[in-house]
């Protein structure tokens, strides 16, 4: 069974930063694309960014320059680092692993980021 654990959530002032992480543990295949969502109140779930297996990685333009998603040294592990926060960061954000060939797709339970202004 595939399981996300994502934590470093929390509550930061507008120009601060903070960092996300998310291990996900089970059988998925090496070739995956991990990704972090969010979702804030009355809004769809949007996607922030992703990266690839092979370190590609691409972004939402509301956040380019801001924040940086990377890949741990752990398997099936990775960060969002967040920089220069804005109140319109506040938000659940979710890490999403999807497995390339199979299509299946995975999720974490959310963590909350509140920027306050």
């Amino acid at each position: 069974q595939v399981q996300l654990v994502e934590s470093g959530g929390g509550l930061v002032q507008a120009g601060g930063s903070l960092r996300l992480s998310c291990a996900a543990s089970g059988s998925i295949f090496s070739n995956n694309v991990m990704g972090w969502y969010r979702q804030a109140p009355g809004k769809q779930r949007e996607l922030v960014a992703v990266i690839t297996s092979g370190g590609s990685t691409n972004y939402v333009d509301s956040v380019k320059g801001r924040f940086t998603i990377s890949r741990g040294n752990a398997k099936n592990t990775v960060y969002l680092q967040m920089n220069s926060l804005k109140p319109e960061d506040t938000a659940v954000y979710y890490c999403n692993v999807k497995e390339v060939l199979s299509s299946r797709n995975y999720w974490g339970q959310g963590t909350q980021v509140t920027v306050s202004s």
